[in-house]
């Protein structure tokens, strides 16, 4: 019973050792974040000033993160899109986003010029 158990293993192993699993990439070779940046990057060059909320939100898709606070009498909403890759650590902080700036629910700007701002 033992060297049945031993065969199996032996030739499990001779069969599943030239497998090659490949994780996190898609068909093309690129990674799932790279996809991502490419895409953002492309959506920003669509945006235009004075496009309202839903209009931002349907071309840009979920924000990587979300800030919102009200100043002079006006509602200011900053949504992150992730565009370029600053850490190889697995995570997406918003020094490698672009801000994307809404005031009063109408875009009014993107990029950290338009961050400051505010």
């Amino acid at each position: 019973m033992k060297s049945v158990y031993l065969g199996l293993m032996l030739a499990g192993s001779l069969a599943l050792g030239g497998c090659v699993v490949n994780v996190g990439e898609s068909v093309s070779g690129y990674q799932d974040w790279e996809k991502k940046q490419l895409e953002n990057r492309e959506h920003l060059t669509q945006l235009s000033l004075g496009m309202d909320k839903s209009q931002v939100l349907a071309l840009m898709g979920n924000a990587d993160f979300y800030e919102a606070w009200q100043a002079d009498g006006k509602d200011v909403q900053v949504f992150f899109y992730r565009t370029h890759r600053l850490h190889g650590d697995g995570s997406t902080t918003k020094e490698e986003c672009t801000p994307v700036i809404l005031h009063n629910n109408r875009l009014v700007g993107w990029g950290e010029t338009a961050y400051r701002k505010g």
